[in-house]
């Protein structure tokens, strides 16, 4: 076994275990963070897979924005010490994400796959780097405009929570 599927699959035990710890953990800030754990995984498998623009763009977009931004509303939020309620509606939820697992399952199980291993393609992440960046025609200008838009939408938050003097 080489050591990229050694990667592989601790990066898939990985995820497992914190994507489990999301749901399980009554803590709702350590479930946040288990989420941002999962993330990373993910971005770790695609990595491993050779997809390696769909790793940056889940590093970038999932763990830089959605990770942060969930966890400073988790941070925002007044009563983040008394966890999460109780569900009573925890049985069924059990019951749909048994037979989910059982569809998906049966599913993985009852396909025939194609090995494509031989005909990985090589990544293009340079020239799609190239093409964003470009001073030209590129897509700079829009991405720093959503990043100040992201920006002072955080700052809003702050000032709308904050403690009244």
């Amino acid at each position: 076994m080489d050591l990229q599927a050694v990667a592989f699959y601790v990066l898939a035990a990985m995820l497992v275990v914190s994507a489990l710890a999301v749901v399980l953990i009554p803590n709702v800030f350590r479930a946040g963070l288990f989420l941002v754990l999962a993330f990373f995984a993910v971005a770790g498998l695609f990595i491993t897979l050779g997809a390696d623009f769909l790793g940056a763009v889940q590093i970038l977009v999932y763990v830089g924005a959605i990770g942060v931004l969930l966890l400073l509303a988790i941070m925002l939020t007044r009563d983040v010490h008394h966890g999460s309620p109780g569900n009573r509606l925890w049985l069924p939820a059990s019951v749909l994400g048994a037979l989910l697992l059982g569809a998906v399952s049966w599913s993985l199980l009852n396909t025939t796959w194609a090995d494509k291993a031989a005909e990985m393609p090589v990544p293009a992440t340079a020239a799609l780097g190239a093409s964003v960046f470009d001073l030209q025609n590129g897509f700079i200008l829009p991405l720093e405009i959503g990043a100040l838009a992201l920006l002072a939408v955080v700052i809003g938050a702050i000032v709308l929570v904050g403690e009244k003097k």
